[in-house]
């Protein structure tokens, strides 16, 4: 029987030879169907390799945008880590009628996706606590004075500036920006209060700060899971697009109130209670175009409010007693019963050198019902406030936010914060309003309520909660059983302060650069991506290759020994390779 002889390119003597008999069933079979079973393992091989890659990509991408969302909100709520350089920062004073409070923000690079806005976060501390300053009194004080407004502010700045690291201070921007108490104002005293701020600053800070960064705002500025479909302002002719509903929002101030809700374009509003922005960084995308009804009311903030209010009782009461005869509130043992202050408190209004003496008798409901003229109510339909027209509200389907005086008159010495119910609220109010103040204040010297309620907030509480509940209820008209009403302070542990929607529409076209340079990066990455799977597909080709040509290689032994006569020998073999007969190797 004949045998193989096998020879490769090593030492010569690494020669050796086997006989067919002895070689295992599967080189007697037929070659060809080796080799097409070999291929076929090969394909199949590749082709899971190529899944398994491909679902590791991508199913890492879905899992990590997953994570994501859940990341954002854990971190919101931790210190900011200010030595990464790519954290962006920006810093917004908010000059109020009573004080003005400084906010820092922050923001990561922009993703690169012109769709998304900037993920703007108010800076914490190393103690994760919300980096925000407030002094007193408010900017507007100063209007005989606008030389010291400087000096004035410096402490706010000085405190960013602490926070914000040093390197990142000349690409900070900083925005003063001045509400209801500036607005009051002559406008040559807001100019001059502004002319030295923008003089003064550039000197000591090197924020980024120009002359569009200090201005009195308007009363559209101050405000900012079902799906709403929205026609977007200027494209009558395209489709409309289809998004979340956004809530509406409630604010109330020292000196002013606000409320904002965005209206359907079917409904008509004059241009001067109408606010249509843009907040994403291009003007031809429409998914962040907002039409915004808002309506801003001087004189309906808390403070305001009771100052008019005490203004009334005064002029009525000198008015009473010079008609009458009377000497009610002239001296402390006649003095005028209100119905707003709690129960026995004892209170004075000074005006042009004349005082009138108060007590207060605690009756929430005639304090309601002292108060509602000071709505300044019409019969008219479909009207607010001083008669201001309101669209319709869809209080089925809508959500609204209250901020600020909305929050402070809920939470601070009532507790109840959160989800308003008109009908709980009423109870707590009454039952505060009518108990004595010297209990009031020994709940006050034993801790009993929030940490920043002062003597101030205790003796105006009556008054200001019956004021919310009639603003609330019969000036913007929400029903008793509105059930959708959340007051607060921050929403998912962000403080909500207008100053956040306002340096979110001024820093709305930073990201561009971003998008241009992730657009650089992703065409790179892509022949990246591509030369990475090219160079896998290449490497599987060549161990194609390889394998078949060593099966092509047996396929060729297999001819050979099919050529040569079974009885020749092994010398036989190696002269039809070419090899002297005497240099054969010898048998196995």
């Amino acid at each position: 029987m004949g045998r193989i002889g096998i020879s490769c390119l090593f030492p010569a003597s690494w020669h050796f030879s086997i006989s067919p008999v002895g070689c295992p069933r599967i080189l007697n079979t037929n070659l060809r169907q080796i080799m097409v079973i070999s291929v076929l393992a090969a394909a199949v091989s590749l082709l899971y390799f190529s899944v398994v890659i491909i679902r590791n990509k991508y199913g890492r991408l879905t899992r990590d945008k997953k994570f994501q969302r859940y990341l954002a909100r854990v971190t919101d709520i931790e210190a900011t880590d200010t030595n990464n350089p790519n954290v962006n920062y920006g810093i917004v004073v908010d000059c109020g009628s009573s004080g003005s409070r400084v906010f820092v923000y922050c923001w990561p690079r922009h993703n690169g996706n012109p769709h998304d806005l900037l993920d703007i976060r108010q800076m914490r501390d190393k103690n994760r606590k919300p980096v925000v300053m407030k002094i007193k009194p408010g900017i507007s004080e100063f209007a005989t004075s606008p030389e010291k407004v400087s000096d004035y502010i410096s402490p706010l700045l000085n405190f960013a500036a602490e926070h914000v690291p040093r390197a990142k201070h000349k690409e900070t921007p900083l925005y003063i920006l001045c509400t209801a108490g500036m607005r009051i104002l002559p406008e040559s005293q807001q100019k001059a209060i502004l002319e030295d701020l923008l003089t003064d600053i550039p000197v000591h800070f090197d924020f980024l700060f120009s002359d569009s960064h200090a201005e009195v705002i308007s009363g559209k500025q101050e405000d900012d899971e079902a799906v709403v479909e929205v026609n977007i302002p200027g494209s009558e002719s395209s489709e409309a697009i289809v998004r979340k509903r956004t809530a509406g929002i409630l604010d109330m101030g020292g000196v002013s109130t606000q409320i904002a809700y965005e209206v359907p374009k079917t409904e008509e509003v004059a241009k001067n209670l109408l606010a249509e922005f843009n907040l994403g960084c291009d003007v031809h995308q429409t998914e962040h175009v907002y039409r915004v009804y808002v309506a801003t009311f001087l004189g309906f903030g808390g403070n305001a409010a009771r100052q008019r209010y005490e203004d009334r009782i005064f002029a009525n009461t000198i008015q009473k007693n010079r008609l009458l005869g009377k000497q009610t509130g002239l001296t402390p043992d006649m003095p005028y019963l209100d119905p707003c202050l709690p129960l026995d408190i004892k209170d004075e209004i000074q005006q042009n050198g004349q005082t009138i003496y108060l007590r207060g008798t605690g009756d929430f409901d005639l304090c309601r019902e002292t108060i509602q003229p000071f709505m300044n109510k019409t019969n008219e339909t479909q009207t607010s406030l001083n008669g201001v027209y309101q669209p319709p509200i869809h209080f089925q389907n809508s959500e609204f936010y209250g901020f600020s005086e909305f929050y402070y008159c809920t939470e601070d010495v009532l507790r109840m914060g959160g989800d308003y119910n008109a009908a709980k609220f009423t109870k707590a109010a009454k039952d505060y309003c009518a108990t004595k103040w010297s209990i009031l204040r020994e709940r006050f010297d034993r801790g009993l309520y929030a940490s920043h309620a002062d003597l101030h907030r205790l003796k105006y509480q009556c008054f200001k909660s019956a004021w919310m509940f009639e603003v609330f209820h019969r000036g913007f008209s929400f029903p008793v059983n509105y059930k959708s009403l959340k007051t607060a302070l921050q929403v998912y542990d962000k403080e909500v302060q207008w100053t956040l929607g306002a340096i979110l529409y001024r820093t709305r076209f930073l990201p561009l650069r971003d998008i241009q340079q992730e657009a650089f990066r992703a065409s790179h990455t892509h022949w990246r991506g591509v030369s990475f799977v090219y160079n896998h597909y290449l490497f599987s080709g060549c161990f194609l290759v390889v394998l078949l040509a060593i099966l092509l290689y047996l396929l060729r032994l297999r001819r050979i020994h099919r050529r040569t006569p079974r009885s020749s020998s092994a010398a036989a073999l190696w002269m039809e390779e070419g090899l002297p007969a005497q240099n054969a190797p010898g048998t196995l």
